[in-house]
């Protein structure tokens, strides 16, 4: 018997074996044939994908949103080669699709994998975010969906300088993600040169240990100890990482650990050497283990939605509002929520108090926290994440990578701009528009007061793409009725509306209610102001804006509590670019660099309060000029 399972194990090896040299013929086939590609980082990975995907990622392929799959995440997406080998491996794709169209225009094939392929959750390339998103998948696996699905993530050892990773690694920790296994291809050499740690893997090994995981060192071309390292990592008590000595190019002689060939494809006549030596072009397909059943997830049910309601004229904050609508959204089971240590202030503690079970603290870590919000929608969660505005810019490419993966989540900026007073410009989000702007695809909401703020997160709950929220810090009027509409893309006349209107004043949040006030006092003085909420500053109502041009003679006035460049004012110019009348624009924007001080004195330096917008209207051209 024991004889029996041995030779069985030795014809395991010897299949695991031509599956891992498939792979690495492939890599190298299809990157030749491109012309470009990462041909040597895929080669170095093929024995550990061979051995995953035949015997331990539970993934039924003809199903790739099937509830129980295993995830598999190429946190270093370089090796897309290598990714795609394993699809036509599984029959996902065939071999002409692979040869034929890798990194070709229009296939979706691309260089680095996005979800246009049906496998992939989400889009890697930018190193040190898969395992990150990984954590937020893992999350909802063992919090919310209690299935026993398995996270694998595939990493690089460069990548492993980046403090994204370590943030990963510290939250698997605290939440005991045991269904979480980041794979560390440790093969030496990075894009210039050595990687920081080389083949140092008791360093590596320690800082693992450190941050709460369990190591396990291996050589990640031995067949058998990949097998035995993954199977002890499914049954591991809590996060695991598989620590990999490999060899960059494993497989073909010519360029086996040797520098310079980072992201260069085998010329033909040595990728054709290489085939040859390594056994030639195979036609192996795998079946592996097949996921666990489970009932189709139904449909989200939860109470009725009821949206807090706020008196006119009350003073409330649009963080307060902000606090108030996610709470209210937690009747959807679906809704999630996280915040990086600062839910006290983003109020997305009212959601935390009232549903803890789908509140998830990433505490400081920002990198984290958005990919963690991209993980939990893969697993069709709907997350709002939030912090202060100031500091999604430290996640930002995870926020930007969020768009390439057209990935559906709300973030919430609060502490925006000088309006938040004596804490000074290290806690003043003032680029966080223009950047949200640029992101492929989303969605930039700016209320002004509670009512628009609440109506407005509830909108975000389903729309598409990234969705960004600015929210206030201080406590402004009720502007609105709680019956009033906000679509996204649309605005609101609070001022004005007659063709006699002789400047339009065009806020956004806080600067509304300074448009307000110098409206009313050029009032005094005969000066017909009308007042626009911009509250959708991407989508944006051109077509408002169009008739306030068109009313006013082209005199408008902008409003921001943002620097001049990419926020409101820039979006306002940007929509009226093409307009043949002509238009006169006025931009009050944060030029210099604020200080501490009182909100309204801060504004005031800043050139965007009350008296500063007055001025400026009386020194526009004169009505009828």
């Amino acid at each position: 018997m024991e004889e029996a399972e041995r030779t069985l194990r030795a014809e395991e090896l010897t299949r695991l074996g031509e599956l891992a040299a498939q792979l690495r013929v492939d890599a190298i086939r299809c990157s030749t044939r491109a012309g470009s590609g990462h041909p040597t980082s895929s080669l170095s990975a093929a024995d550990l994908l061979a051995v995953l995907i035949s015997r331990h990622l539970h993934y039924q392929w003809t199903d790739p949103r099937g509830r129980t799959n295993d995830h598999l995440i190429f946190s270093k997406g370089h090796a897309s080669p290598l990714l795609y080998a394993v699809f036509k491996a599984v029959g996902a794709i065939t071999d002409q699709e692979l040869v034929e169209t890798y990194r070709q225009f229009g296939s979706r094939l691309q260089g680095h994998p996005t979800p246009a392929l049906p496998w992939v959750d989400v889009a890697t390339g930018s190193l040190g975010q898969g395992l990150p998103v990984g954590v937020g998948i893992a999350l909802a696996g063992r919090y919310l969906d209690h299935l026993p699905f398995h996270v694998w993530a595939l990493c690089g050892d460069s990548e492993m300088a980046e403090g994204s990773i370590w943030e990963a690694l510290d939250k698997a920790s605290h939440y005991g993600l045991r269904n979480l296994t980041a794979i560390i291809d440790i093969n030496r050499l990075g894009q210039r040169g050595p990687t920081e740690l080389e083949w140092d893997l008791d360093t590596y090994r320690r800082r693992v240990e450190a941050f709460g995981c369990q190591a396990l060192v291996i050589d990640g071309h031995d067949l058998a100890a990949i097998d035995e390292a993954f199977g002890w990592a499914r049954q591991a008590t809590g996060p695991t990482v598989v620590l990999a000595r490999t060899v960059k190019g494993k497989g073909v002689p010519e360029v086996e650990n040797q520098p310079g060939w980072h992201g260069k494809p085998l010329k033909p006549d040595m990728a054709e050497r290489a085939v040859e030596a390594l056994g030639g072009v195979r036609q192996i397909r795998v079946t592996g283990p097949q996921p666990e059943s489970a009932p189709p997830a139904g449909a989200p049910v939860g109470e009725p939605l009821t949206l807090p309601r706020y008196d006119k004229g009350a003073k409330v904050a649009t963080r307060n509002a902000y606090g108030d609508a996610l709470r209210a959204l937690g009747s959807r089971p679906d809704v999630v929520a996280l915040d990086g240590e600062v839910s006290d202030s983003t109020r997305a503690d009212k959601f935390g108090e009232a549903y803890p079970d789908r509140f998830f603290e990433m505490f400081i870590s920002e990198q984290q926290l958005v990919a963690a919000a991209v993980g939990l929608q893969v697993r069709g969660y709907r997350p709002f994440a939030a912090t202060f505005a100031a500091f999604f810019s430290r996640a930002y490419d995870f926020v930007r990578m969020a768009g390439i993966s057209r990935a559906d989540i709300a973030l919430s900026g609060s502490h925006c701009g000088v309006e938040i007073g004596a804490d000074g410009p290290s806690q003043m989000g003032l680029e966080d528009l223009a950047a949200m702007r640029a992101v492929q695809g989303s969605t930039v909401l700016y209320p002004s007061d509670a009512v628009s703020c609440a109506a407005l997160v509830a909108q975000m709950v389903d729309r598409k793409g990234v969705n960004y929220l600015r929210t206030t810090r201080g406590k402004y009027p009720v502007l609105y009725d709680n019956e009033d509409a906000f679509p996204v893309g649309g605005s609101k006349l609070l001022r004005g509306g007659g063709g006699d209107d002789d400047v339009a004043l065009i806020g956004a949040g806080v600067t509304v209610h300074n448009c307000l006030a110098a409206a009313d006092e050029l009032a005094r003085e005969g000066i017909k102001a009308r007042v626009i909420d911009l509250y959708s500053v991407k989508p944006l109502d051109r077509d408002r804006l169009l008739d306030a041009v068109r009313a006013t003679g082209g005199r408008l006035l902008v409003v921001e509590d943002h620097y001049p460049e990419g926020g409101v004012g820039s979006a306002v110019l940007e929509s009226l670019a093409d307009l043949a009348e002509p238009v006169r624009v006025k931009h009050l924007a944060v030029r210099g660099l604020p200080t501490s001080g009182t909100p309204t004195q801060l504004m005031d330096q800043a050139g965007i309060g009350v008296s500063a917008i007055v001025a400026a209207v009386r020194a526009v051209e004169a009505p009828g000029q």
